[in-house]
C-alpha cells in the first residue's frame, strides 16, 4: 500500500513529464500553464487510492489519473472565463494571460486530451471507462448550466443547490472513485459503494468551499474570501440565509444584494453578521458532517479489510480539516 503523500508525488511526477510538443505553441502554452499552477489533485489521487485497495500497482493506471485531472482542469479553465474570474491559485487566470479566443481553444483541446489520456487504459476496460467519463461530463455540463441559470433566479431552493453541486463537482470524484475500482477488478458492489463514497464526500467538499469563501484565512485561501457576498453568488449560505433569516434581516440582505455601487469590505462584514445572526455558519457546519458522516458508511460497506482502507480514510479525513 501506498501512501496518498506517496501517490501524490508519483502523480505529479508523471504529469510534469506530459509533452506538448505540437503546434502552434499559443495553444499548449495555456495548457502547460494551467496543469502546472499546483492544486490539491484530489481527483487522481483519489483514483489511485481506490485502485491501492485492490492492486500494488497504481503507477499502471497514471494515464487514466491524469485524464481525469486534464479534464478537471479544463472545467476551471472554461469557469474562470465564464465568471470573469482574474486569479486562479493565485496567478492569471488563461483569459487573462492568453485572451477568452485562447482560453476556449485550449480548454476544448484539453478536453481532447483528457479522451486521449482515457484510451490508453486496458482494451477489456475501456468501455466501462468511456462509458462512465462521459455520462460524467455529461451531468458536470448540467450542472454548470444549472449554476448558471440559479445566478438569474430568487427562489432557488435548498434541494436543488444540493442536486446542482451534486452535478458540478461531486460525481467526478464519484467518478474518479468508480474508475480506479474498475481497473482494479473490484467487485461491482464496491465500485458502486465507492462511487456514493465520492459523491458524498464531494457534497461536503464543496458546502466546505462555500463556508470558507466567508471564514476561511485569505492568506491560506489564496484569495480573498468574501467573493461569493461580493458577486451576490447563490450558495448553501446564502440561500438558507434568505430562507430563515427574520423580516429585517432579510430586507438587510436585500439591499446588499440589490447595491451596484458598495465598498467590498463593508459588504462581506455586514453579510456576514447576518449569517452569524441567522445561525448559517452552524447550519453548514452541521450540513458537512452530515454528507461525510454518509461518505464514511458507504466505504465502510466495501468489502476490503479494515487496514486497506486505512489511506483512503486517513486521506478523506484530511480533506475535510482542510482550511483552504
Amino acid at each position: 500500500m501506498m501512501t496518498s503523500d506517496a501517490i501524490l508525488d508519483m502523480f505529479n511526477r508523471y504529469l510534469e513529464g506530459q509533452n506538448y510538443d505540437r503546434s502552434p505553441k499559443s495553444l499548449y502554452e495555456p495548457i502547460k500553464y494551467v496543469l502546472s499552477m499546483g492544486g490539491k489533485r484530489i481527483r487522481p489521487t483519489l483514483m489511485l487510492l481506490a485502485y491501492n485497495l485492490y492492486k500494488d500497482d497504481p503507477e499502471s493506471i497514471l494515464s487514466t489519473a491524469c485524464a481525469i485531472e486534464t479534464y478537471h482542469n479544463y472545467t476551471l479553465l472554461h469557469d474562470d472565463l465564464m465568471d470573469h474570474a482574474d486569479v486562479r491559485r493565485g496567478r492569471a487566470t488563461v483569459h487573462k494571460r492568453w485572451g477568452a479566443n485562447t482560453a476556449i481553444l485550449s480548454g476544448d483541446s484539453m478536453l481532447v486530451l483528457a479522451y486521449e489520456r482515457l484510451a490508453r487504459c486496458r482494451a477489456d476496460k475501456l468501455k466501462d471507462i468511456l462509458d462512465l467519463f462521459t455520462e460524467t461530463a455529461l451531468e458536470i455540463g448540467e450542472g454548470q448550466e444549472f449554476d448558471m441559470s440559479f445566478e438569474q433566479r430568487d427562489d432557488v431552493k435548498e434541494e436543488e443547490y444540493i442536486e446542482m453541486i451534486r452535478l458540478k463537482t461531486s460525481v467526478l470524484l464519484a467518478c474518479a472513485m468508480k474508475m480506479g475500482a474498475i481497473l482494479a477488478d473490484a467487485p461491482p458492489a464496491d465500485a458502486e459503494n465507492l462511487y456514493k463514497f465520492g459523491e458524498q464526500i464531494g457534497l461536503a467538499f464543496q458546502l466546505q468551499d462555500d463556508f470558507l469563501d466567508v471564514y476561511g484565512d485569505p492568506k491560506l485561501f489564496g484569495k480573498a474570501i468574501g467573493g461569493d457576498i461580493v458577486s451576490n453568488k447563490k450558495t448553501y449560505m446564502l440561500i438558507n440565509a434568505f430562507a430563515k433569516a427574520d423580516k429585517k434581516q432579510r430586507e438587510e440582505l436585500m439591499t446588499w444584494i440589490g447595491k451596484t455601487d458598495f465598498d467590498n469590505n463593508e459588504k462581506v462584514e455586514t453579510v456576514t453578521r447576518l449569517y452569524n445572526e441567522i445561525g448559517i455558519d452552524k447550519l453548514a457546519i452541521e450540513k458537512i458532517d452530515y454528507y461525510f458522516g454518509e461518505s464514511r458508511k458507504y466505504l465502510s460497506a466495501v468489502e476490503v479489510p479494515v487496514s486497506r482502507k486505512a489511506e483512503l480514510t486517513r486521506y478523506a479525513d484530511n480533506m475535510m480539516r482542510r482550511k483552504y
